[in-house]
């Protein structure tokens, strides 16, 4: 078939459109390709990335809950913790009397004394002999030689091996013998001081033994001060809590064998005001759980109890039976008055106790208040409000040593000169006085008596309080010192008043200083004092002065 020139055009023409047109098709199909695989790329990128989400989620929550679950652990045992701690607490103060009994080992002077280190004298490593240098380590380690070696030099050579090993040798030697001089002396030196002072500890225990011996001696004798220092230090080594209180005040009556102690009670704060602790998921915090009222205040009256209870068993624990027959106890309380701020000194308990009816009580089983109860104590209805009680005796009459009282006034008959008088009745008279103006009041023993010669006790409530007194007989005038010296032992008593009697006069000084404290020293003079005697006694006494006391200005 022949075609024409316009029929061969028009086949290319479309030919050429085909071939455009394919390559259109291939290349959208190609676009389509590429956008399809990118769009499951971007597909795959999507999924894994939410993959990744939902992953990080996952380990988020868990890791939460495994935060939440060690929190929880944790506050759960940190609220068992303080729970056991006040459980532990709760039982220390319910146990203050029991941990007591047995544990007392009273007061034992054989295990105040001590005994010397049965120590040996040991030297030091470097102070241990060395053996002495052997020639064996400096001769030749070839023999001498023989035969033909011998007769080509060897002979020779040897014999400069024997010089030089005897050299050395006798070097070595002299070293040694230099450190084994020096080696002695340092050990010469080490004994000496290991024996000066093994011979200083003797001495030492010898002395601290003597100490204990005397201490024994003058406890066994009675002696009061030594009975005193005794009982504390018994009442010292007691283990309370760490948080009590520590002061204790001990005196000792020989006459009618009385202990007198007075002991420093802890306030209320021992107790804990907890029940016991609890961890609360929700709110990831630790409660508490409170104490009933009631309960703290039980608490607190069983210490106050306790305490008393076991001071008596630790004191009736020391083997004095010649020395010691009554105990009297007074616990008070250093606190602030809570309506005025002011320090208060409130006792709690003040109780008096023999040894026989005490030895009668079974400690581990009885209620400590039920016993005090039965002690006919004086117990605070409600120590936890630091409601007060009278002690039994007044602890402030026991820093004065006190006599057996007589009735002087009965031996003075008509117009007696006080001068002529014994200075003990002296003192006696002077004591009938202040107990007929009203106070009560002891003479103190006319040998260390810290300069008093009288205790009198005012027991107005609120004027009242410890008045020490001196009674001079003098026949001249009262020096200034001798007023100082009463406010120095007021001071020293911690006393309210103080006054100084004389049969004579005061000069201007001693005037002055009383009436710069005229608040709570007060001074009686010889004129005054027949007054008071005549007031109060119905004594008409003179007093014969040498001349009479000069007219004040």
């Amino acid at each position: 078939m022949t075609y024409g020139s316009a029929e061969v055009t028009s086949m290319a023409r479309r030919s050429l459109l085909a071939e455009v047109i394919r390559a259109q098709e291939q290349r959208r199909r190609a676009q389509e390709r590429t956008q399809r695989e990118w769009g499951i790329a971007q597909r795959r990128a999507e999924q894994e990335m939410q993959r990744a989400e939902r992953d990080a989620t996952r380990q988020a929550a868990a890791d939460g809950r495994e935060r939440e679950r060690l929190l929880h652990e944790d506050g759960t045992a940190s609220a068992e913790r303080l729970s056991r701690e006040v459980e532990q607490r709760m039982a220390a103060l319910n146990g203050l009397l029991v941990a007591a009994l047995g544990s007392q080992q009273g007061l034992s002077f054989a295990a105040m004394r001590q005994r010397p280190r049965a120590a040996t004298f040991s030297p030091r490593p470097d102070l241990l002999p060395s053996p002495p240098p052997q020639w064996e380590q400096f001769a030749p380690l070839s023999p001498a030689p023989t035969g033909l070696s011998a007769r080509f030099g060897g002979k020779t050579r040897y014999e400069q091996q024997i010089a030089l090993a005897q050299h050395n040798y006798a070097q070595a030697m002299a070293n040694y013998q230099r450190a084994e001089g020096d080696r002695q002396a340092r050990l010469a030196q080490a004994r000496a001081n290991f024996e000066n002072a093994a011979n200083a500890e003797r001495a030492e225990v010898a002395r601290h033994n003597a100490e204990v011996d005397a201490l024994e001696t003058g406890f066994q004798a009675g002696e009061t001060e030594v009975v005193e220092d005794c009982f504390s230090l018994l009442l010292a080594r007691s283990g309370y809590p760490a948080d009590f209180p520590d002061d204790r005040r001990v005196a000792y009556r020989p006459e009618p064998r009385e202990l007198w102690v007075e002991v420093e009670l802890p306030d209320r704060t021992v107790v804990p005001e907890e029940r016991g602790f609890r961890y609360v998921k929700t709110r990831k915090q630790i409660d508490t759980l409170p104490r009933p009222e009631r309960e703290v205040k039980q608490t607190y009256a069983s210490v106050v109890a306790q305490t008393a209870l076991r001071t008596l068993y630790e004191c009736f624990s020391v083997d004095a039976r010649g020395l010691v027959d009554t105990v009297v106890f007074n616990g008070h309380l250093s606190t602030r008055d809570p309506a005025t701020g002011s320090p208060i000194h409130p006792c709690l308990v003040s109780v008096s106790a023999n040894r026989e009816t005490f030895d009668g009580f079974e400690l581990a089983h009885l209620d400590p208040v039920a016993c005090l109860k039965h002690l006919n104590a004086l117990v605070s209805s409600h120590p936890y409000d630091l409601e007060s009680v009278e002690p039994v005796v007044d602890f402030d009459k026991a820093k004065f040593k006190f006599t057996d009282e007589f009735d002087a006034a009965a031996e003075l008959d008509g117009r007696y000169d006080l001068l002529k008088m014994d200075p003990y009745k002296f003192e006696q008279l002077i004591r009938q006085l202040f107990e007929k103006i009203g106070m009560k009041s002891w003479v103190t023993q006319p040998s260390r008596d810290d300069g008093i010669d009288g205790v009198a006790i005012n027991e107005d409530p609120i004027l009242g309080g410890v008045c020490v007194i001196q009674a001079k007989r003098y026949k001249r005038v009262v020096e200034a010192d001798a007023v100082r010296a009463l406010w120095g032992a007021m001071e020293d008593k911690q006393a309210t008043t103080g006054i100084l009697v004389t049969t004579s006069w005061f000069g201007s000084t001693g005037r002055q200083f009383a009436a710069n404290h005229r608040e709570r020293l007060r001074l009686i003079e010889g004129a005054e004092l027949k007054h008071l005697l005549a007031e109060h006694l119905q004594l008409d006494v003179r007093i014969g002065l040498d001349r009479p006391p000069p007219r004040r200005r």
